[in-house]
């Protein structure tokens, strides 16, 4: 050691980390786009995540509408304009698996029907490659953005749905998202249930919208609408905390449709599906609103986290925070003071949450009985955290009683 003489300063680790802020509701929108209609010089972005914060940059990533088709063809058009234009809210992350030298009619020319339920899916080659809903968990390390609600609007088909539900658990390894997926527009709402439960449909990621939201006599599909509503009611919440339900939030289209005919909706006919574990679209005094607060997974799971959907995303939310923000202290030397600092990081981070009631309450503990001397030894630390978020308010009763004592007022001076 060199020898000192004087006053030095020195620096030392802050004891309390701010946590790792993450985004909890951008879509990924796994579906088609007319990629064949851009410039030939363009790049065509085929089974590429996109991230896309403006319609602008959706036309000049995925082209523009071909002539005599529908946005219905090409759900991604359809996802920027509902999502982009119509709630204002951005960015989406957009994954095309149209590939117009591979999805070609008889005559070699592209036809974006030919895309299948396999492709949306998606897969893993010899060489590594990967295409459909398997590029989800490369969504983070390529933007270090959190998967917020995973969609592939215009397929239906339960396989689909099921794999939406299953990519959502430990995107990238660690994190944890939500799916929404459209029963059916041939399903009729007193069939929903069955449905669900035909093809497995019950898991706590998953949310089921049934009917398909009417705009400008168009037909659109419900999954891009709950997204919307999803997002706009977590940016109306200080640092978009998802601790809010999106249900009872406006939904903007002029109306709902089913099995070919205008779908009507009354209190019964939609508690009915909320309790089928089905969210839905429904008139109400401040206009069509989506309806629903359970997840899929409702009434199989009654476990509060599991089936409701703002503690399903708030639980999202908070693992997904915990999990960025200690990140930093992997590798560490496992003492007290690597175990104070993360209890006292997630703590204070917890206890913020509560004091604006965005939680009930919280708080991390590291306890002896969870960490066995075998799991010290060998550089394993668990932490138990607690937590309680807010219930949504789904069932208020009013109770009317005739009260004798008022007829005292025909004798009041």
């Amino acid at each position: 050691m060199s020898y000192l003489h004087g006053v030095y300063s020195r620096e030392v680790p802050t004891s309390i980390l701010p946590p790792v802020r993450c985004d909890v509701s951008m879509p990924v929108v796994v579906s088609t786009a007319p990629v064949h209609t851009l410039p030939p010089e363009a790049e065509r972005p085929i089974n590429k995540p996109v991230l896309i914060f403006t319609p602008e940059e959706g036309v000049a990533a995925f082209g523009a509408l071909p002539p005599g088709a529908s946005k219905s063809d090409y759900p991604i058009l359809q996802a920027l304009e509902v999502y982009l234009s119509r709630y204002r809210m951005a960015p989406v992350c957009v994954i095309n698996v149209f590939d117009p030298e591979k999805h070609v009619d008889a005559q070699g020319k592209p036809d974006v029907k030919k895309v299948t339920t396999s492709d949306i899916i998606g897969g893993i080659d010899a060489a590594g490659q990967r295409s459909g809903l398997e590029l989800i968990d490369k969504i983070y390390p390529k933007f270090q953005l959190i998967p917020g609600q995973i969609i592939a609007p215009g397929f239906d088909d339960p396989a689909v749905s099921l794999v939406i539900g299953a990519k959502c658990a430990e995107v990238s390894g660690n994190l944890d998202c939500i799916g929404i997926a459209d029963i059916p527009y041939g399903v009729k709402y007193t069939e929903a249930s069955e449905y669900l439960l035909d093809n497995n449909l019950t898991d706590k990621n998953l949310i089921m919208f049934f009917g398909r939201p009417v705009f400008n006599d168009t037909l659109e599909f419900g999954c891009l609408h709950w997204a919307g509503i999803t997002a706009q009611r977590d940016n109306e919440n200080e640092s978009s905390i998802p601790y809010w339900s999106p249900s009872n939030k406006r939904l903007l289209a002029n109306g709902m449709a089913s099995c070919g005919k205008e779908l009507l909706l009354d209190t019964r006919d939609a508690a009915y599906l909320n309790g089928c574990g089905v969210v839905t679209g429904m008139v109400r005094a401040g206009g069509l609103v989506g309806w629903g607060n359970r997840t899929s997974c409702y009434p199989g799971i009654t476990d509060p986290k599991d089936s409701f959907i703002p503690l399903r995303r708030m639980f999202n939310f908070v693992g997904n925070t915990l999990v960025m923000t200690a990140d930093q202290f992997a590798d560490r030397p496992l003492n007290r003071r690597q175990k104070g600092t993360v209890c006292d990081t997630f703590n204070v981070w917890l206890n913020g949450l509560a004091r604006r009631e965005y939680l009930l309450g919280g708080r991390c503990e590291f306890l002896a009985g969870e960490n066995p001397n075998t799991d010290i030894m060998d550089g394993i630390s668990n932490f138990h955290v607690f937590l309680t978020p807010p219930s949504p308010n789904r069932e208020m009763n009013i109770k009317k009683e005739y009260d004798p004592n008022y007829i005292n007022t025909l004798y009041a001076a």
